[in-house]
């Protein structure tokens, strides 16, 4: 062989087929093709080294002994390969690492993580939170959870929950922050949160919109960070009743007001269809749609009237 070409690994793999289960026949069902291609690389094979490996016989094939001497260390090699493939897997299938928007991540997703490695402590979790959609098919993420409208091309999705979006305080300002549902009454508390869910949910309460007397607090880089402002009694947050499940049933925050608003718009935990048959990502599918359920059914009396602007 010094000095000539390589061969074909196409060939070496029918070769080596053919030669663990004694039939072209078997072999071309364990590689999903037929026996006279099996055949037809095994011959080239043979015409490339010069050399018969395979005796003929009308219903059956049989080792030479120089494809003996070949198969032995052939089938040693493939059998090497298909252990390291197989340790690959299992070192890949041991490590789920996400990304997800910081608020998300922060205040919803992490308090519950314990739950998942609870259910599946042979898969190890490392998690991202970044405003950024980083692109799935590089290979530095296995899932993500992105809110929109689900539709992102060479990705599967299943939806969590509506992104919607409310006035929240502490019980303290609850008196303060009724001035919210009444028309020309002056507002003595600062507003926290994105301008525009405000303007949206003023506008769906009032024509007018904002009221000149809103004085807005603190700009911060996140939801989360707007909530912790409002649970220090800094103002009214307008936030999301799920994402802040938690703190309304403990009573930490309260609703400012009945009206829940929507962008008509959800959170979604999205894969690569690459990955369709990752078990990890089945198991994190399915506990992170359980919890999602429970998320849903918590706060359904909030999504339930939420009402949504385009």
């Amino acid at each position: 062989m010094l000095g000539r070409s390589f061969p074909s690994l196409v060939a070496i793999r029918a070769f080596e087929a053919a030669a663990r289960l004694g039939s072209f026949t078997k072999a071309g069902e364990e590689l999903g093709t037929s026996s006279a291609s099996v055949s037809y690389h095994v011959r080239r094979l043979e015409a490339q080294l010069g050399v018969t490996l395979f005796r003929r016989h009308p219903h059956r094939v049989e080792l030479s002994e120089a494809g003996a001497t070949v198969a032995a260390e052939t089938v040693k090699a493939f059998e090497g390969l298909r252990a390291s493939f197989a340790r690959a897997v299992d070192l890949d299938e041991g490590r789920l690492s996400l990304t997800t928007l910081p608020t998300f991540g922060t205040s919803w997703l992490a308090p519950r993580l314990g739950l998942f490695r609870a259910r599946h402590p042979d898969i190890a979790v490392a998690l991202d939170v970044s405003d950024v959609a980083e692109d799935l098919t590089g290979g530095r993420f296995d899932v993500a959870v992105r809110n929109g409208d689900g539709q992102w091309p060479g990705l599967r999705t299943v939806e969590l929950f509506p992104s919607i979006f409310m006035p929240l305080c502490v019980p303290e300002l609850k008196d303060e922050a009724s001035r919210l549902g009444r028309p020309g009454a002056p507002l003595t508390v600062p507003l926290l949160g994105r301008q525009d869910w405000w303007a949206i949910w003023f506008g769906k309460l009032a024509p007018s919109g904002i009221p000149a007397s809103a004085r807005f607090g603190t700009t911060l880089s996140a939801e989360h960070l707007d909530v912790a402002a409002a649970l220090a009694g800094h103002g009214i947050v307008i936030a999301s009743p799920i994402l802040f499940g938690a703190e309304l049933a403990a009573g930490r925050l309260v609703p400012a007001h009945d009206l829940v608003a929507a962008a008509g718009r959800s959170f979604w935990l999205a894969w690569p269809v690459s990955r369709l048959h990752s078990r990890k990502i089945a198991r994190f599918r399915d506990w992170i749609m359980e919890e999602a359920a429970a998320a849903r059914c918590a706060t359904s009396a909030f999504i339930d009237r939420a009402a949504i602007v385009p």
